[in-house]
């Protein structure tokens, strides 16, 4: 292991943080770091239970003087969303993160820094090693397949906790108190597809678009980013219309949770200098529509006639399904709260789109914070693959977490806040989904709030972590479990 975070304090947090970052961890590949937490808590001679979809429960005693106070459950995710750069050479389920240090920010080389949620990780890890603590019994939850979907904590097993109190570490902004989420589902699509002869004589187009920002599909979706799927779709829509092309290859995006920074596809043409010419004219379209959003947006055409064979296309008609399809489905914000101002009520994001044999699957994430919006969207989402003949499903659907108007763990969280900083938190929803939602409904009663330090530009390789505000925000966790003696 690398000790690039030595230094750093708290040391015991960086310390974890740089031991889980060598541990491939993306969602779906949690095995190795469930076994590694679980042989942690072994090592501290700590109650642990580990369940079937490998979550991971460790349990530690109260302080002495805490012994009368319910328990604590400190929750965050150990899978990690695992994007990088094209140039990157990286292997998620080989290899380990590269950290590195860039003034008061840690991040890693060319991918994804998983500080969502390894620090919540760290926290955890670094509370139950710490023997000079004051707090009330301790119960650490940490959750599978939170970036996918939430399949872990929709298998949990809740016989494992009995706190009252959960403290949910998967915020990105330090002083900022969440106190309510979205809910949300994952919406599939197939387009079935039959292959026709490419025309002789042509020659093949690559068009690529990329420079996008991107970004979480829930935290970010609110700036209006460009998504690399919805612009292709007009490219082609415009390439269409000014002449024959047939579609070879589509790739783009990876992660339905991630607003797509890069699209590609192949298309064989007679006339290569068009489609190019249309490539150029949309980019300075696209340059002027999201300057302030998307600054960098770039799009290409290559000519790589010489680089592949091709002999075969998608048929004309399902292209022109394909084509109207990325320009039907509806993408983005669709309405926002009216309890608080600049809070996205409903959204969602086109981010995958696949490529197999015979089929294009699509695949988007819907989030809201009200249930029947949520299931609006949906509904529109098959119309719309039914009016196109389109399969059409629905997974990994999540409830919101509803706010607490009672909540004695927000009036101590804010009175210490304003104690220690002298300012007061801001207390708000996020349209971004929690795990806080499944836990509320399989372990009713329970009092949430959820924190953590600031983390920018997450789901994407230009992620990074705050250094001093991971060190003031682990000092206030430790204060708030501390003055829970009151609640």
């Amino acid at each position: 292991m690398s000790d690039v975070l030595k230094d750093l304090q708290p040391g015991k947090v960086f310390e974890y943080f740089e031991a889980i970052s060598a541990i491939p961890r993306e969602s779906g590949n949690e095995k190795a770091i469930s076994d590694y937490l679980v042989n942690f808590a072994k090592n501290l001679g700590l109650e642990v239970h580990q369940d079937a979809v490998n979550n991971v429960y460790i349990k530690k005693p109260a302080t002495p003087g805490y012994e009368h106070l319910p328990a604590v459950i400190l929750q965050g995710h150990m899978d990690m969303v695992c994007e990088k750069n094209k140039e990157t050479v990286h292997d998620f389920e080989k290899d380990g993160l590269k950290l590195f240090i860039d003034g008061d920010w840690i991040k890693a080389e060319g991918t994804t820094l998983g500080g969502d949620d390894g620090i919540a990780v760290a926290f955890q890890m670094a509370i139950l090693a710490d023997n000079t603590l004051k707090h009330p019994a301790i119960e650490c939850f940490v959750t599978t397949d939170e970036e996918r979907g939430m399949t872990g904590v929709a298998n949990m097993c809740p016989e494992y906790l009995s706190g009252k109190i959960l403290i949910n570490i998967d915020n990105e902004k330090e002083g900022e108190f969440i106190v309510s989420c979205a809910g949300g589902a994952k919406a599939y699509s197939t387009l079935n597809f039959t292959k026709e002869p490419v025309c002789e004589g042509s020659s093949v187009s690559k068009i690529t678009i990329n420079g996008l920002k991107g970004g979480h599909s829930g935290a970010e979706i609110h700036l209006e980013r460009a998504n690399a799927h919805i612009l292709m779709g007009r490219v082609l829509k415009t390439l269409s219309k000014k002449g024959t092309f047939q579609i070879v290859k589509v790739e783009g995006g990876s992660k339905d949770n991630v607003i797509t920074r890069e699209c590609e596809v192949w298309v064989a043409t007679s006339n290569k200098e068009q489609v190019a010419t249309v490539v150029n004219e949309m980019e300075t379209i696209f340059k002027a529509e999201y300057a302030v959003q998307d600054p960098e947006i770039v799009m290409t055409c290559e000519d790589v006639t010489a680089e592949m064979t091709v002999t075969e296309a998608m048929d004309a008609a399902s292209a022109q399904k394909f084509i109207n399809y990325l320009l039907a489905v509806p993408n983005g914000v669709m309405g926002y709260a009216q309890h608080i101002k600049g809070l996205v009520e409903t959204s969602l994001n086109l981010g995958i789109v696949k490529m197999e044999d015979d089929c294009i699957r699509f695949a988007s994430a819907v989030r809201s914070s009200v249930v029947t919006r949520k299931a609006e969207i949906l509904a529109r989402l098959e119309a719309v693959a039914q009016s196109f003949g389109m399969a059409f499903e629905v997974k990994g659907d999540y409830p919101a977490w509803q706010y607490n108007e009672n909540s004695r763990l927000r009036e101590i969280a804010v009175e210490l806040f304003e104690k220690m900083y002298h300012k007061a938190p801001e207390v708000t929803a996020i349209h971004a989904g929690l795990e806080c939602g499944f836990i509320a409904e399989k372990c009713p009663g329970l009092d949430m709030i959820s924190i953590g330090p600031d983390l920018e530009k997450i789901h994407s390789p230009e992620e990074r972590l705050s250094i001093s505000s991971t060190r003031r925000v682990y000092e206030y966790l430790l204060q708030l479990l501390e003055n829970l003696a009151v609640y």
